[in-house]
This record gives C-alpha cells, structure tokens and sequence, in this order.
C-alpha cells in the first residue's frame, strides 16, 4: 500500500496541481497518524469525510453479484479497530465532479480506478459525483493523486461542507434555456472549495444551477442555494443574472426553497454565496445536527431577516478580485463541436426497432441546427470500468469530449452530429449502454439503500432492479401517460433517492409483524419533478417491499382509468385525495404470518431473514468538531511532516513547519477561528498571557518547560539553522503540542466540573 502511493506521488508530481497535490500529502500525513493513534477519531472522521472517505456497510454483500469486502489485517503493535471500521474492511470513496463535466481522459482514469481499487463498478450519484465502492483507505492517496493528475478532487465531497455544486447537464445545447449556467456553476464550485469560510459548517451545504425554471434538470428548488438563470434589460444592455432560493432540502421532513431574490447580477454572484457561507457558518446549529441545516436557520430568521443579514454581511466583506475575475471568460465561453452538423429526416427514424425506441426516448435534439445529446442510461447509476473505456472512446470519436453526468445517474454525450446517430447507437449496443426508457418510468433513481449504507432499512437497489426488469418487459403496451411517470426510492427517510420530488417515490421502513421484522417501504405520491422540483409527494402507505410492484402496477392503472384529459399525476393526485389513494392499496398493505408465506419477510436481491439490526450510525457528514480540534490535529501533522522533512535533508523548510506546528498548537488553546487574520506575534503575546503568565499551561509534573520550548523557538526563528539544531526544534515542538492537547483536556474538565455544581 504506503510502495504504491510513494510510486504515484513521485510519477504524478509534475502533473497535479500543486494545491491539490499538497492536500493529498497532508490528508497521508493525517491517515498515517490516524492509524497510530496520534489523532483522534472523532477529528479523523470529519477528516476523512472532507476527502470523500465513507465507511461502508457489509450486511449483505448484494451489492453487484454479491461481491465480499477485502479485509485488512495489519501487523502486531499497530492500531486495531472493532468489525466494519475502514480500517479492516474497505468504504467508499466519493468523486467530486462540478456540474457534471469530463472529459475522456477522466473517463478512462475512473475505470482504472475502478478496477484496481474497487470492485470494477463506477457509481454515478444523484448530485453527478462519482463514487467507487469497496475501496480501501490506505488506497485513497492513490486514488486522489491519480484523479489529480486528470483534473479531479474529492476535496469537500462529503463532510460538513459544500458538497459537489449540480448544474443542468443540457446546458449551453438546451432549447429552452435563459443562458449558458456552466461556467457559473463551475466558479462558484471552485471558489468556495477549501475557501476558509466554508470550513466551520454544523452541516452540509448544497448549491445547484439550472438555466430555465421549468425543467427539473438542477433541481434548484430543493437546494440550500439554487441558482436558475435570468436576464434583464438595465440601461438598453441585456444583464445576466440569477433567480435565487435558499433553504430548500429534502430529508425526512422536506422544506420548499424560498426566494432569497428575483435577480442576482452575475457580478454578486460569488461575493453573495460567500456572505450566505458565512451567515450559515456564524449562525447556523451546531450541536443538534437534526437541525444544523440552512433550512432550519432560514425558518428560524424568517426569509426578511435572512436576507438583511445577508446583505449586511456582504457590505462588510473586503474586496475578493475573484468574485468578478472569472466574467470575462464566462461571457465568452462556448462549447463548440468537434465533427460537422448534419441532420436527419426524424429522430425516429434508424436501424430498427431497437434503435426507434432508443431514439424516441434517450436523444434530445440540441437548439443548435444538427446536433443532439444522448443520453446514455444506467441502471441503477452503474457502469462498468470496461463501459467507461468504451464511452472514452466515443466521446473522442462523436463528441468534443463533452461528457457529463446527471441528477438521475445518467450520463450524457453532447454535439453528436445526427448523422452519426447510427454508427454511435451501434457500439453503445457493443457495449450494452443502449438501453433505451431515458426520462421514462423504467429510468428508476435508488440511493444505495442496505447494499451499501449504514443507514439503509429496505433494499432500495433491490427494488429498482425488479421495478426496471419489469417496465422493461412491458414497455410495448405502456400508455404514455404512464411511461413519463418518475420513480424514486430511498433506502431510508433520508430522501437520498429524492423521493419527495417523485410522482411515485418511496422511502424505506420496517415493520414488527407476528414478532418478526419486515421490510416496508412508505409509499409517497405526487411529488413533482418538473419547475426544478417544485412540490413535494404526499407520503400515503406503508407497504411491504415485496408487494411494491403490485402497488406501482395498481396507482398506474388507477391513474390511466380515471384521469381527465391532460390531467398530470400531480393534478390526479391532489383531486383523488390521500384517503382514497390509501384505500387503494389498503389490501397490499397486509403481511401473512411466515408459516404461510415466509418471502415477505425477506427482501429484494437478499433471501436472509430480513432484519434492522445491523443499521449503523450513518456517515453523510462528520460531527461537528471544533476549531480548537481542527487546529491540534493541524499541528500533530505538521510535526510529522516536518521530521519527513528533516529525513529527506530539507532542513530549513523542517523547521519553519515545526514552528508553524507550535503557532498552531497556541492557536487552537486561543481557540481562534480558522479564518481569523492574527499576527503571528500577537499568537505568542496571548499565549504567554492568558496560558504561561496564569499558569494554566503548566503540566504538573514539569511546569511551563514545553512553553518555554516555543517561545524560544519563535525568539531564534531568524537565526541560522543546523540538522541537530531543528532536530531538536523538531522534538521539542511534538512535546509542545502533546502539552496543548493536554491542556485542553484540563479545561475541558475542569468546565465539566463547574457544569455539575
């Protein structure tokens, strides 16, 4: 393992970009003190997260043919860990793609990846992330030096952070559009990734970008922060800009976005989700993490104040050249072509039936003359490294690489030219990407659900596979009405699946019956997916997984039968009424004892005895650690770094981290904010005043030596240095810090204390 990340570190170094490389050496740094225990768990995890780094349950093993987790075993004296931890049996790893885009280079990249890491299979998320399965922590600087090199972080891709920003995958080639959002979308992602005020979150933190306001490409409506284009004429000159909403999310109790502004000039973009950023960060929950979300601090302030605070924020914020930097190049930004348009009669027309139905359902024709986008549609969000390579190939071939991923784990190929539809169609068939129901009832969103997540209660995944093999065979006889249904399943409450915004989604549950445990999934209709996610389903009935096909087949029909013309299955379901929809399915809603029939106490893709006591504590963001914490686990790794400094004969820069480390370590008892701008001179002034002069420092054993060991270090800091010299410097910054977190442990308990009388 440690052979393989030195060999990429090395052969990559000239290609990473130097911020990223430093971020991975420092994230090896931390999992390499994790695994001696010189950092906490608690601050690893968060740690962890940031980079994309979940754990992983192994329950089932359903998860693509039943494949087993790895196991690690490490060698006698280093540090252990109980069953299903990352550290004896591999997690996952999370893939941060903004707005979807790659290009072919990335694609090949993520099939490597997914074949000598994971378990061969490449998972495309509902927010267009990726996400690589059964991978093994001691594998993840590997991974993200490799991505690196091609362009690719996982920096912030989980964690109390601001996680991958979406954006419409048709945009730029959209017909309805207001304006092309990607470069926007791409702007915003990279100027608040790693921005120090972004770091103190009491949770995640969504953004979103669509370019019209009716379709549910973007979803903006459900987002802490949505962005939908908008243009206005000022002064005889066409202005860009965006209608914004805050506070949206799903969840188990989901909140409608509410409208921050009717228009955001494209220059207050950045410098305006940086004043929200920093709004969340100062006034968001930060104990109760079932409330730490932007949502419930819109609800609390009211959508008035929220804006007033907002503003006020913005006013007071010094000038960031980057929040304009990037205009120039968006207003000129243009996909261009790659091969020469070229048109056919109809999209219908082709090689068969095969490719008929394929192009009625997966190709949309571009607002540019001879050109389409295709959608390529997977199954579950799943595609193969081989079917990676494979669509390498055609974004090369087809394409100007333009390749992005979606919010229903699709993936889209954009400016082919429609003569070239044959030939295309062709070797995505070869390589079994052709399968047609695009945007149909059979293309059936599942969050991971029991394969995978610690928190999944009914098999989501299980579900979809046998909803989809059934649309599938019956997609000849589907009325249209119902083959533009959407479906949607999480495996829990959690709304990962995005059930709410389904017209028929459903979320997974468990029931006790005659002293056994069921799997359930409830039941939620109505919600619409169009106008960005504009409503939310009405949840109606538990019923048991195995009868959830029959409960599909029974509102459709129900549905078809009695709608009006041109009623949507929003419109039918708001006039039937919840009473009634219940009542439809009250009959399925009964589970027989298991002497009768023992399936419905299993569930889909697993013939085990179903059961919810292997649920753990999940992982979509890390606890809330403090500052304080932050900057000792900071410190301990420098330290580290800088004895691998001194190793390699870097003596100077070994020293000058050394003593970055003890700032650091002075810092976090000062228990300054990340973000706050302090001299470092005015870090030791505090220090000696509030810790040596009080003697609050002071171990008992040997008194204010370790303080004396940094103020001397930051007196000579000038001076020349020799290898023994910052040998010593380096020892003696590793007890300074040892005494920090010794300290902080003293006042922590000392507060307990107080707390009790």
């Amino acid at each position: 393992m440690k052979a393989s990340n030195h060999l990429w570190r090395e052969r990559l170094a000239a290609e990473m970009p130097q911020q990223l490389a430093r971020e991975i050496d420092v994230f090896e740094s931390e999992l390499t003190l994790r695994k001696q225990g010189k950092i906490d768990e608690k601050v690893f995890a968060e740690t962890r997260l940031r980079r994309g780094c979940y754990g992983q349950r192994y329950d089932n093993g359903q998860r693509h043919d039943g494949i087993a987790a790895r196991t690690l075993q490490y060698p006698s004296g280093e540090l252990t860990k109980g069953p299903n931890t990352l550290w004896d049996a591999p997690g996952m790893q999370r893939i941060k793609i903004p707005f979807g885009g790659l290009n072919a280079r990335q694609l090949e990249v993520l099939a490597e990846l997914a074949e000598e890491y994971a378990d061969g299979i490449a998972h495309v998320t509902t927010r267009q992330d990726f996400q690589l399965h059964f991978v093994h922590i001691e594998d993840t600087p590997a991974i993200m030096r490799r991505l690196a090199a091609v362009g690719i972080t996982t920096r912030e891709a989980c964690g109390n952070s601001v996680r991958n920003v979406t954006g419409c995958p048709l945009a730029g080639v959209c017909r309805d559009e207001v304006f092309d959002v990607t470069p926007y979308a791409k702007a915003c992602a990279y100027f608040l990734l790693g921005h120090p005020d972004c770091q103190d979150f009491g949770r995640k933190f969504k953004i979103s970008f669509s370019g019209c306001r009716d379709k549910p490409c973007a979803l903006a409506r459900i987002h802490d922060i949505g962005l939908i284009a908008a243009t206005r004429i000022e002064d005889g000159r066409l202005r860009r800009g965006f209608e914004v909403y805050v506070g949206g999310g799903l969840g188990p109790v989901p909140y409608q976005a509410k409208l921050f502004t009717e228009f955001l000039p494209v220059e207050e973009l950045l410098s305006t989700a940086q004043a929200i950023a920093r709004i969340f960060a100062r006034l968001g929950e930060k104990k109760n993490r079932n409330r730490a979300r932007l949502k419930f601090l819109v609800e609390k302030l009211g959508i008035d104040e929220f804006r007033r605070l907002v503003a006020e924020e913005r006013a007071a914020l010094p000038h960031d050249p980057a929040w304009t930097a990037f205009l120039p190049e968006a207003e000129r930004f243009e996909e261009r072509p790659s091969r020469p348009p070229s048109q056919l009669v109809s999209l219908q027309s082709g090689n068969g039936g095969g490719m008929a139905r394929w192009m009625a359902t997966n190709v949309y024709r571009q607002r540019q003359p001879g050109y389409v986008t295709v959608t390529v549609r997977l199954p579950l969000g799943d595609i193969t490294a081989h079917q990676l390579r494979k669509l390498a190939d055609a974004a090369r071939r087809y394409t100007p690489e333009a390749v992005r991923t979606t919010v229903e784990q699709n993936i889209v190929l954009r400016w082919v030219s429609e003569l070239d539809l044959p030939s295309l169609y062709e070797e995505l068939k070869q390589a079994k990407l052709a399968a047609p129901g695009a945007g149909t009832i059979a293309d059936i969103t599942a969050c991971p659900g029991t394969d995978t997540c610690k928190l999944g209660i009914s098999a989501s995944r299980g579900l979809a596979r046998e909803l989809e093999r059934r649309f599938e065979q019956a997609s000849e006889t589907l009325d249209d009405a119902a083959r533009s249904l959407r479906i949607k399943i999480s495996g829990c409450f959690n709304s990962c699946g995005q059930h709410h915004v389904a017209d028929l989604g459903f979320y997974g549950v468990s029931r006790n019956k005659y002293n056994y445990t069921v799997p359930h999934f409830q039941v939620v209709l109505g919600g619409q997916w169009s106008e960005n996610g504009g409503a939310y389903g009405l949840p109606v009935a538990a019923v048991p997984s195995k009868r959830i096909p029959e409960a599909v087949d029974r509102i459709t029909k129900k549905f078809l039968a009695e709608r009006s013309d041109g009623e949507t299955f929003q419109q039918y379901v708001k006039r039937t009424g919840k009473a009634a929809l219940k009542q439809a399915l009250e009959d399925l809603m009964e589970v027989p004892p298991h002497e009768v029939d023992a399936s419905y106490y299993t569930d889909w893709g697993d013939a085990r005895e179903f059961t919810t006591e292997d649920i753990g504590v999940g992982e979509c963001a890390g606890e809330v650690v403090s500052s304080a914490d932050f900057q000792l686990a900071a410190s301990e790794r420098e330290v580290f770094e800088a004895q691998l400094l001194l190793d390699r004969g870097e003596v100077k820069a070994a020293a000058k981290l050394a003593l970055e480390a003890m700032l650091h370590g002075a810092r976090a008892l000062l228990n300054l904010p990340q973000n706050a701008a302090v001299e470092d001179q005015a870090i030791v002034d505090e220090f000696r005043r509030q810790f040596y002069d009080t003697q609050l420092f002071f171990d008992p054993f040997v008194g204010g030596t370790f303080a004396n060991h940094f103020f001397r270090a930051w007196e000579s800091r000038n001076e020349p240095v020799s290898q023994d010299g910052v040998r010593r410097l380096v020892s003696e910054a590793q007890l300074f810090i040892d005494a920090c977190h010794s300290c902080r442990g003293r006042l922590a308990a000392a507060a307990t204390k107080r707390q009790e009388k």
